[in-house]
């Protein structure tokens, strides 16, 4: 039985409710509901679990974490499905009296990340850096949780883990970290909302024009396979990208029905979404992924990651290369 731990999104009901149709290489597939940010029916933790301790054969991962396990030449190999995407500037909240108002306002202050290695984190300090010539270097970047694969951080960075027994969100409204670089919205009760905003005003047009410079929706999660495992089923990698894109052609009849999901608007979203990106919003494959993941293998040099670029085909398994 081959195992495979994911996060609970809608386009991956098809792998929960069964009605993605499995090849004969992923018969028996044991198909585990794991969370990362916070517990689902198997667990939490999942990249840890996964890149610490090789519990699951495939399994969604970090990518940022995955390119730092793969540039140590740790045991594991990937395909180039990537379940989950976001853009940055929709992810940076500042503390409301903080006075900060454009990415420039950043440096000299104290920031929160999840980890310094969070995908989320290094892309937002990548976009930044390059995007809107933020100094990481004159920033205090202080961090939840360690790194989920080992690193010697840069010198060049100030990072220091925050007090035992805190939380990042009650740190940003106390003000005493002036930013958050956050994966969800902040988890503060009602009436502490008021005392963080997203910098930047109208999230939605910064980020559609960084899509129409650039291209592409930045990659956050990649399928990482274990090594022993893929060399055990050597069909592994192509069934498991076959078996993706089903699921991916299921999640997408769901809109159809206009009260399929709870948001009574989402339908026209979805339309203007559409006509936004011109094509899938989740586009697997190598060939269609490279510029977007050679900037953010530039990113985690430049943050001191990775000594070195990795060729982006090398993420992958040489069955999928192609793509």
């Amino acid at each position: 039985m081959i195992s495979i731990a994911l996060d609970r999104y809608d386009r991956h009901l098809p792998f929960f409710d069964g009605t993605v149709g499995l090849p004969g290489g992923l018969a028996g597939l044991q198909v585990l509901q794991v969370g990362q940010h916070g517990a689902l029916r198997d667990g939490t933790h999942r990249h840890e679990r996964m890149l610490r301790d090789g519990e699951f054969d495939a399994a969604e991962t970090s990518l940022a974490s995955y390119i730092v396990a793969k540039s140590q030449d740790l045991p594991f190999t990937a395909i180039p499905v990537f379940p989950r995407r976001l853009f940055s500037q929709g992810q940076i909240f500042v503390h409301a009296g903080s006075g900060i108002e454009k990415p420039s306002d950043l440096e000299g202050r104290v920031i929160g990340l999840q980890s310094f290695q969070t995908t989320l984190a290094v892309l937002a300090k990548g976009d930044l850096a390059t995007e809107y010539n933020v100094s990481l270097r004159d920033i205090k970047w202080r961090v939840g949780n360690a790194d989920t694969v080992k690193i010697d951080n840069n010198p060049d960075f100030d990072i220091a883990p925050i007090p035992s027994g805190r939380k990042l969100p009650d740190m940003l409204c106390s003000g005493e970290i002036d930013a958050l670089f956050y994966s969800r919205l902040p988890e503060v009760p009602a009436e502490r909302r008021a005392d963080f905003r997203r910098l930047f005003e109208d999230p939605k047009a910064v980020e559609a024009d960084f899509l129409a410079r650039n291209g592409y929706w930045p990659i956050m999660h990649v399928m990482a396979v274990k090594n022993e495992t893929i060399d055990a089923h050597p069909t592994l990698a192509t069934d498991l990208m076959s078996v993706f894109a089903d699921a991916e052609h299921i999640a997408e009849t769901y809109l159809a029905d206009p009260n399929w999901t709870r948001l009574p608007w989402a339908k026209y979203t979805a339309e203007e979404e559409a006509a936004a990106f011109g094509q899938s919003l989740w586009t697997s494959g190598v060939a269609a992924n490279a510029a977007n993941l050679e900037r953010f293998i530039g990113y985690t040099v430049d943050q001191g990651l990775i000594d070195a670029p990795l060729p982006v085909a090398d993420l992958f398994h040489p069955s999928v290369r192609d793509t």
